[in-house]
């Protein structure tokens, strides 16, 4: 399956607390189980008024599915066309 980033515009959330993280977390877990196995959540970076998400997905259309049924934004969506680390400089 490709792998995506996912960008959503969520006003403060560098500031939310573990609580409030823990709850978008099973909202978004909930979806997910509705979804099948079309899609998978690998983790996300909170960061100032973003969340950034990195999915594993059969297409873009079932992440604006999540996002909808979950009632989150997807303001982006990109696919991951290659991964590079520090090892690729040696």
């Amino acid at each position: 399956m490709p792998k995506f980033i996912i960008e959503r515009e969520i006003p403060q959330a560098g500031s939310f607390d573990i609580k409030h993280l823990k709850e978008i977390s099973k909202k978004s877990k909930e979806v997910l189980c509705t979804l099948g196995t079309d899609i998978q959540w690998i983790h996300s970076y909170v960061a100032g008024d973003k969340i950034y998400c990195i999915y594993m997905a059969k297409d873009k259309e079932i992440l604006f599915e999540h996002a909808r049924l979950g009632g989150f934004p997807a303001n982006s969506i990109t696919e991951v066309s290659n991964i590079i680390d520090p090892e690729w400089g040696e």
